[in-house]
């Protein structure tokens, strides 16, 4: 329920109800540059400055309206307007603005319309410039889009006119504060206990792992479970655009880019960080995704002794995967054959987990794929386990199964010589059978 819709059971027309809101907020909002209260006491400060602006006030308000004004107020004030209340469900992963009368958020997976609104296209605005001014950040029509990471560390884009023809828009990732861990994917059918037993062995045996998915698809939180299986003696760097992995071993070095300042000047890179890195002495680097020229730069750290890197990538199968590596290293402006490049690839990566978000909102690990090496010009891919569908329940839940595949990786010595020795059931080979053959 919004003010305009409060308009006819108050007497007040809409009109009237958001310029007392205005009022109010300018009141409020010289209080605060006049007096700058302390962070941590600024919400108690707005309340009681709420309290005395509403007792000089000489209009007859009612109580549920005077309520909403005062959350629509501290709202604007301490939040981000209208979508505060979205950000504050736990429930809501994603909040998407589209223009000031089409607000959308992911809810389970699912795409959904709220009844929130902005008043006008000046109010987003508004909105935006209370995210990133605090940031160093600006966005205009001469730099339309920005990205930026709120204190929380959820991820936010907007992006303004001209550019965006039906009104500035907003997109704001939220940050998940509770991590996950693999038991819980199991749990939640993303993975089967045996492909956990087959992830855990290849991070800790130092396999360099890229996950790839598309968007929204749950790449970052996959890399933060298998992050997580890293041993505490090693040493980690790991690089992001913006900081969202929680890793909880001691010894952590978190890089994170840096975007031009308003001169054009000062901007840090992922490929200038992960060149530093490797002056780090690091055991692992983790790349948060990999867009562009910085994955020549991955690659051949993965090939000059940094084994067990991970990252991820936009790509929607494992041989997509491939083909997007390949586009990425060609964006290093480096003049290289496709063959280099592939022998690059196959030789730096062992193993290819594919996340997927399926259409019933679900999001599960579709196939964990060997990079095999080379046939003539072609890398091989082996997938080791893989998910298939069997059809759809009434209700649209999609049914299937993530099975093994039968298939032993070639690199299944590398795990041995760390420890492991997976017993033939979590490649799907059936014991019974097994002992029939001998």
């Amino acid at each position: 329920m919004t003010l305009l819709s409060s308009s006819a059971s108050s007497g007040l027309s809409s009109a009237d109800l958001i310029k007392l809101k205005h009022f109010v907020i300018e009141s409020l909002t010289r209080d605060l540059e006049t007096e700058n209260p302390p962070f941590a006491t600024r919400e108690t400060f707005v309340q009681q400055k709420l309290v005395e602006t509403f007792a000089k006030l000489r209009v007859n308000v009612p109580e549920s309206i005077r309520q909403q004004i005062t959350q629509e107020v501290k709202n604007d004030v301490l939040g981000y307007g209208p979508i505060q209340p979205l950000l504050d469900d736990p429930d809501v992963s994603e909040v998407m603005v589209n223009g000031p009368k089409k607000v959308y958020v992911e809810k389970k997976g699912k795409l959904i319309k709220t009844g929130v609104t902005f008043e006008d296209n000046d109010q987003v605005l508004r909105i935006i410039d209370r995210i990133i001014l605090p940031l160093g950040r600006r966005v205009d029509a001469d730099s339309p889009t920005v990205d930026a990471r709120l204190p929380d560390g959820s991820r936010v884009n907007a992006i303004v006119p001209p550019v965006a023809i039906d009104g500035a828009s907003i997109t704001i990732r939220k940050f998940r504060k509770d991590k996950l861990s693999m038991q819980q994917l199991v749990e939640f059918g993303s993975i089967t206990p045996s492909m956990s037993e087959f992830l855990r062995a290849c991070v800790i045996s130092r396999l360099n792992i890229i996950i790839s998915g598309g968007t929204g698809s749950g790449k970052t939180t996959l890399l933060n479970v298998l992050s997580s299986l890293i041993p505490e003696t090693e040493r980690i760097v790991t690089i992001e655009d913006a900081a969202e992995l929680q890793l909880q071993q001691e010894h952590i070095v978190r890089l994170e880019t840096k975007a031009a300042d308003l001169s054009g000047k000062g901007q840090v890179t992922i490929r200038d960080l992960v060149r530093n890195a490797l002056r780090m002495r690091p055991d692992r680097i983790i790349v948060g995704e990999c867009r562009g020229g910085e994955t020549l730069d991955m690659l051949q750290a993965m090939n000059t002794g940094h084994d067990g890197s991970l990252t991820t990538l936009h790509a929607n199968t494992p041989r997509d995967a491939l083909s997007r590596t390949e586009t990425m290293v060609l964006m290093a402006g480096m003049d290289l054959p496709i063959k280099v490049i592939r022998q690059q690839v196959s030789s730096a990566i062992d193993l290819i987990v594919q996340q997927t978000r399926l259409k019933d909102g679900t999001r599960k690990v579709t196939a964990i794929t060997e990079v095999a090496g080379m046939e003539g010009d072609t890398i091989v891919l082996t997938d080791i386990f893989r998910f298939e569908q069997t059809g759809m329940s009434p209700d649209g839940k999609i049914l299937g199964q993530l099975k093994p595949t039968g298939i032993r990786p070639l690199f299944t010595p590398r795990l041995e010589t760390a420890g492991f020795r997976l017993p033939p059931e979590v490649f799907g080979a059936n014991m019974g059978d097994m002992l029939r053959r001998r």
